[in-house]
């Protein structure tokens, strides 16, 4: 049995494949092709008509978070056997990289793959959705941005708790723990609450001047 360098150590892994390639080009390549979608949908974004700052940066994060569920966490969902793949397949590599910090992917444990799964099926769509939303002005923008985000928000909660009721003890050293398990994952935590936040404001406020002529009108009689 070829051995593998996760953790722990008697997670059976049939015909592993080691990491071809090296860990600066995987974070490279993905970061790059994140920086590439951003600039992208923010020049774009560019052309629409009374969009701010805020609401193109948001166009941009939900570009971004989209394909990364669709693209990146579809890849892992229907390919089971990634750890096998000889052809220095980017997604796989990826993958094999990231199981340093969270071997429950390696493993593919039920409940990381059931929460992929919905996550890429149902949240990748949803995100790009989002784009076309807030672009269009459409009325159920923020609505839709706090689903998402409330979706985001449950899944990396669930994939956290998971983790601790499982023993916390997946990655193979604090660097892969803290920077992949912690780091990454982190950004799925904050960014989501923040449009939670904001959303919420603008739909209180669009539903509060909506009662407003009402009570005004009632006061008057």
């Amino acid at each position: 049995m070829v051995s593998h360098p996760y953790v722990p150590q008697d997670l059976i892994l049939e015909d592993y494949v080691p990491v071809s390639l090296a860990q600066s080009t995987i974070v490279g390549v993905y970061g790059i092709a994140s920086v590439l979608v951003a600039s992208f949908i923010w020049l774009v974004s560019g052309r629409c008509a009374k969009l701010s700052k805020m609401e193109r940066l948001i166009m941009c994060w939900w570009a971004f978070t989209g394909l990364t569920h669709m693209v990146l966490e579809g890849y892992f969902v229907f390919s089971p056997e990634f750890y096998k793949d000889k052809t220095g397949n980017f997604l796989a590599e990826v993958w094999k990289e990231y199981s340093k910090g969270d071997s429950r992917y390696a493993g593919r444990d039920a409940g990381i793959v059931t929460i992929e799964g919905l996550t890429a099926v149902i949240e990748g769509p949803a995100c790009l959705l989002a784009v076309y939303a807030i672009a269009k002005r459409k009325y159920y923008s923020d609505l839709l941005q706090i689903s998402i985000s409330l979706g985001q928000l449950y899944g990396t909660a669930a994939y956290f708790v998971m983790s601790i009721l499982q023993g916390d003890n997946f990655a193979i050293s604090p660097f892969y723990y803290y920077s992949y398990y912690i780091f990454a994952n982190s950004f799925w935590v904050w960014i989501p609450s923040l449009i939670v936040i904001r959303s919420w404001k603008i739909i209180s406020a669009a539903v509060a001047s909506h009662q407003a002529p009402a009570q005004k009108k009632n006061k008057t009689r």
